[in-house]
């Protein structure tokens, strides 16, 4: 305990850190108060109590400005889905692969397309939102109604992506995921007493075996973020005037997961997909309404199923478009780095691409596992809300933000000569001695 009270006041002694944490806690204050400021036309009292499928998720991804119909009902979620259809431009078509290899210039123009982008994906998605608001809640609808909640969620959109730029600039972490993080972190502690009080008849010990399971599960997802696999890079003697360099022995770090929260954001898209068609189909198709009806529940064991192949296949798939092993091949010749035993270019490039098909499929089976481990939980009796916290989006994205925004708080720890956040000086998983060759 002293050891984290001395760390705290090291953290606050460090002028630009203690500002960046300052000015990270000020623009999430402005986004939680602004995921409560109802739209014009929008009566509170007569929206639905929560939201459930797809829309349940989003709502919790949003901290519940979804349910609440807020200005910020859509948050950054349109913004996240531009930036996946440009990172899949970047592959399929060669201009953007051509930006992607300018460096600072050609994101910088990325990112521009991304915003760009975003507007009328928030334009269209705020049509489908207000679809979702029941009759008795708008005022006065209409076309009036339509068009300028369009353009109120569109400037909340637009601005929940300044604020999350700002945080990046001026704060600390990743302003987009931070902003993601605290929508899921806002509903925990209403998660956390609801479950208290269901449980409170069955008693204290069921309910702290579930804080128990809970926490292994943390650990568990923060195994999968973290695990490398390392592989062994040797470079050669450099002679350089009268001066000697002695070869250096470093590493190329594989990650287990190097997909990371993608394959369940797409496999959970396509999975409303059948439930959507077979609602079409279900009063004149027995099947129709079978298929509707299991793939509407996600407890049942089609639904896991097909959820849990989905997320292995597109494991694959965004791990065989994000990790390119001739391009590391390539470098580590470039730069005069070998793997011990392996020819330089093809065979180095081809052991690669092994290892990391090898090290995907225990990656992509466990991410399949924490994703589905939420209807496990409800079966076994969690209360629903509390059970989204068992996997899933929700948890490997807090996983995910909390690990990098500490590494970087770690990083002005030992710029300013202070002792680490760990005994040995450093967050577990951060690169040490590591050879980047991407």
């Amino acid at each position: 305990m002293k050891k984290f009270i001395e760390t705290i006041k090291n953290i606050f002694k460090i002028e630009d850190l203690r500002t960046r944490i300052l000015n990270t806690v000020f623009f999430i204050a402005i986004y939680r108060l602004g995921s409560y400021v109802v739209l014009p036309g929008v009566d509170p009292t007569q929206l639905k109590q929560g939201a459930q499928g797809l829309f349940g998720i989003l709502d919790t991804l949003l901290g519940g400005a979804f349910s609440h119909a807020s200005i910020f009902a859509l948050g950054i979620m349109p913004y996240i889905s531009a930036s996946i259809v440009l990172q899949l431009l970047t592959i399929a078509v060669p201009y953007f692969q051509k930006l992607q290899k300018e460096g600072e210039s050609g994101r910088k123009k990325i990112n521009q397309y991304t915003r760009f982008l975003t507007i009328p994906i928030v334009m269209a998605q705020s049509v489908g939102f207000i679809a979702t608001i029941n009759a008795e809640a708008i005022t006065n609808p209409g076309l009036l109604f339509t068009i300028t909640t369009m353009v109120v969620i569109t400037a909340g959109t637009l601005f929940c992506m300044w604020l999350g730029e700002k945080i990046t600039d001026k704060g600390i972490g990743n302003g987009i995921s931070m902003i993601i993080m605290i929508g899921i972190v806002s509903r925990l502690p209403g998660a956390l007493i609801g479950e208290a009080a269901a449980k409170r008849m069955q008693g204290s010990l069921i309910f702290l075996i579930e804080l128990v399971v809970l926490f292994l599960v943390v650990m568990a997802v923060i195994v999968l973020t973290q695990a490398v696999r390392r592989i062994p890079v040797q470079y050669a003697k450099q002679i350089g005037g009268t001066s000697q360099l002695n070869a250096q022995r470093q590493f190329i770090p594989m990650k287990v997961n190097a997909a990371g929260v993608m394959p369940i954001i797409f496999a959970q898209s396509l999975m409303f997909v059948p439930a959507i068609v077979a609602s079409v189909w279900q009063n004149e198709s027995d099947t129709a309404s079978y298929i509707g009806l299991k793939f509407s529940d996600y407890t049942s064991w089609q639904y896991n199923l097909v959820f849990a192949t989905l997320i292995i296949v597109f494991t694959y798939f965004y791990t065989a478009i994000s990790v390119n092993p001739n391009q590391i091949a390539d470098d580590l010749k470039r730069s005069g780095g070998f793997v011990p035993g392996v020819k330089p270019g093809r065979d180095t490039s081809e052991y690669i691409d092994e290892v990391l098909t090898r090290i995907t499929l225990p990656g992509a089976v466990a991410l399949a596992l924490i994703a589905i481990f939420p209807a496990f939980a409800l079966l076994l009796g969690v209360t629903r809300p509390f059970s989204a916290f068992y996997g899933g989006t929700s948890l490997i994205i807090m996983v995910g933000v909390v690990l990098d925004t500490l590494n970087q708080i770690e990083s002005y720890l030992l710029m300013q000569r202070y002792d680490g956040m760990m005994k040995s000086g450093k967050v577990r998983g951060r690169s040490q001695n590591i050879a980047l060759a991407s």
